[in-house]
């Protein structure tokens, strides 16, 4: 073929190329290179161009989509051919679009195909085809440029209701963290509460591991939104979505180790108050389980080496008694706390005196309804 003939081929395409993909070409310059009758087919029936006045109708709407976004392209050559008249071609190529939506990048990979033949000394297309993107809400939506921006919104919600979600969370347990403390700094300062001073340590003990447990939840979930993010960009929005559903069991484990550290706060706060001297209804087998636990981590933040297996056996029958909270509460935690220093005593002996026994430290607590 002659070199200015190929020249002019390569140049017509580079133009159908521009003015196709939002380029510098005004949509005018197709007067100079498609066809009056120029075929186009996209992936579906109803992807059809039959005439170069459809063929401009599809681009000034394609334009109007893409007024806020940035579009910019790579063209891989996957296959040219001349036919041996030199009087027709096909060129077919591999194009990557790098879509930029509000600050988000995405890419897409399709086969663009176009055919040419040579009128009255010019090039002119006269046929070409073109995959749409996965991600297309409806015929009209030329390059699925709703659907990105209305994906990328939703997305973006799911981030901004995670992270509020995971502040809120935070701001909560720092509140019963200082409310802890400023609790703890009046018990310890109360002669009535010196048995509960006993249990300080061993109370922070309790309260530490879901707060642990929240820490480490909350740095994943730190973790997992910027690989969410990262994924958006690249417009994963598969993995996007998987990554958004870890994001949320974090949350349901933040909120139920939250809830533990609460009802540890709860208990305590209630063991600090004064007895009021008047009765209300309590749940007895709630009431008696909170105090096992406080008498066992505070015995255990004395002794480390105490290590006992705690049996429970609640008559479920039992509905809320009229009793004084405050006053019962006292008297089970030291009857437990009597107890473990029973068993603890009891497990020193069985090692060092004079004949060694295997010996398990239990504390067994029961409640029942007579009557």
């Amino acid at each position: 073929m002659e070199i200015s003939k190929e020249k002019l081929l390569i140049e017509t395409y580079e133009k159908l190329m521009d003015v196709g993909m939002l380029g510098n070409h005004s949509i005018d310059i197709m007067d100079e290179i498609v066809a009056n009758d120029i075929m186009g087919f996209g992936t579906t029936a109803h992807e059809k161009i039959l005439s170069s006045s459809d063929l401009r109708e599809m681009l000034i709407r394609q334009r109007e989509q893409s007024k806020d976004i940035e579009i910019r392209w790579n063209v891989e050559r996957f296959k040219h051919r001349i036919s041996a008249d030199e009087n027709s071609a096909v060129f077919a190529d591999d194009i990557t679009f790098i879509v930029i939506v509000n600050k988000e990048t995405i890419e897409m990979k399709v086969r663009f195909s176009a055919v040419f033949e040579f009128v009255q000394e010019r090039w002119l297309a006269v046929h070409f085809h073109g995959s749409k993107p996965e991600h297309v809400g409806s015929e009209t939506d030329t390059f699925g440029i709703e659907e990105w921006k209305l994906k990328n919104a939703e997305l973006e919600k799911i981030i901004t209701e995670r992270t509020l979600q995971l502040t809120t969370q935070k701001q909560e347990l720092e509140s019963a963290l200082h409310n802890l403390r400023s609790t703890q700094s009046q018990l310890i300062q109360s002669e009535k509460m010196a048995s509960l001073g006993e249990l300080t340590a061993g109370i922070a003990h309790e309260i530490q591991n879901p707060l642990n447990f929240v820490n480490n939840f909350s740095e994943v979930s730190n973790e997992l939104i910027d690989e969410m993010k990262e994924e958006l960009s690249k417009g994963n929005y598969d993995d996007a979505k998987e990554i958004a559903d870890d994001v949320k069991q974090n949350l349901e484990k933040i909120n139920h180790h939250g809830k533990r550290a609460d009802a540890i706060v709860k208990g305590m706060l209630q063991h600090s108050q004064s007895s009021s001297g008047v009765k209300e209804p309590t749940d007895i087998n709630k009431l008696a389980d909170e105090y096992l636990r406080l008498a066992y981590h505070g015995i255990r933040a004395k002794d480390k080496s105490l290590n006992a297996t705690l049996e429970t056996a609640y008559d479920d029958s039992i509905e809320n008694i009229n009793i004084i909270p405050q006053d019962i509460g006292r008297v089970i935690l030291n009857l437990i706390t009597n107890a473990f220093y029973a068993v603890n005593e009891k497990t020193l002996l069985a090692v060092v005196g004079p004949t060694a026994v295997k010996y398990e430290p239990t504390v067994s607590i029961s409640t029942k309804k007579i009557n």
